[in-house]
């Protein structure tokens, strides 16, 4: 017998929505993307016969997993024409995510969708290898192979030298106010000698087309967006973590928000990641 009502079907998913959310996030790395794969898996929950699920749990992360398998396919013919760089949503958080981080998001963007979703629920969920085959439609030998190839690309993007979490937000802080103040010679102290910049603007705000790369590169830009910040200012929404990187939200002089992630490595600032495609910022309103 199907569900007896909506409320029923509410009472036993909404606790799993959060986790739920946390696998979709991850697969597809858009925010609009992950809510609507979850509520159809809500959809499906309530016309499903629940007494006949043992593990709702389970059910519904294998529900949400092979809907995101099936956005994966579209999404990356819609990444194929997207103007300059993709950054995943951003996600700001007050602890740090050490689970996946940006840089590791950008390396499984490199994945295959059964990579992606095969290294996620084994390596990041801890699911076994048979639940993993069961939701993939793969059996588990497969699904180690798919795991390891997607584990080598995890390996490449992990930080080498966790970060202290109140360094990495003092440097944050230290970075936001020498960019926008234009003390080049303490921010240039911050970089790395082949320190990148990666802006998504979307085709929807001003942003480099193409990362900036190496120190020189990256220093006269920021003189120029400094003399730009004393005209029109960039005030400070909040600090945290963007990402599982030590970061902040600003509000521009277009009245948009604006998200800057900071990959740190040797106790220097090795990449910038800057959220400017106003898109993919609604949820932080």
């Amino acid at each position: 017998m199907a569900g007896v009502s909506h409320e029923d079907a509410a009472a036993s998913f909404d606790p799993l929505r959060p986790k739920l959310m946390r696998v979709a996030y991850r697969m597809l790395g858009s925010v609009a993307d992950a809510e609507d794969m979850v509520q159809e898996a809500f959809i499906r929950w309530m016309k499903a016969d629940r007494s006949e699920v043992r593990e709702p749990e389970a059910f519904l992360r294998r529900t949400v997993t092979r809907l995101c398998l099936d956005q994966l396919k579209s999404a990356r013919r819609q990444r194929e024409i997207y103007v300059g760089p993709w950054l995943p949503d951003p996600v700001l958080e007050e602890e740090e995510e050490e689970d996946v981080t940006l840089p590791l998001m950008l390396a499984l963007e490199r994945l295959s969708p059964l990579e992606r979703a095969a290294f996620l629920l084994h390596d990041v969920f801890g699911q076994g290898f048979e639940e993993v085959a069961a939701t993939i439609e793969r059996d588990p030998a497969a699904c180690r192979q798919l795991a390891a190839r997607a584990r080598t690309h995890a390996r490449e993007a992990r930080p080498r030298f966790q970060v202290e979490k109140q360094l990495g937000l003092e440097l944050a802080d230290a970075f936001f106010h020498a960019s926008r103040s234009g003390d080049m010679k303490a921010l240039g102290a911050m970089l790395a000698a082949d320190v990148s910049v990666h802006a998504d603007g979307g085709g929807k705000r001003p942003a480099a087309m193409e990362p900036i790369v190496g120190f020189d590169a990256v220093m006269q830009v920021h003189e120029q967006l400094a003399a730009l910040f004393r005209k029109s200012g960039s005030k400070l929404v909040r600090a945290g973590f963007v990402n599982g990187l030590p970061g902040f939200i600003t509000l521009e002089a277009d009245g948009e928000l604006q998200t800057t992630a900071l990959e740190i490595e040797g106790g220097k600032v090795a990449a910038i990641y800057v959220m400017r495609n106003p898109d993919k910022l609604r949820h932080l309103h």
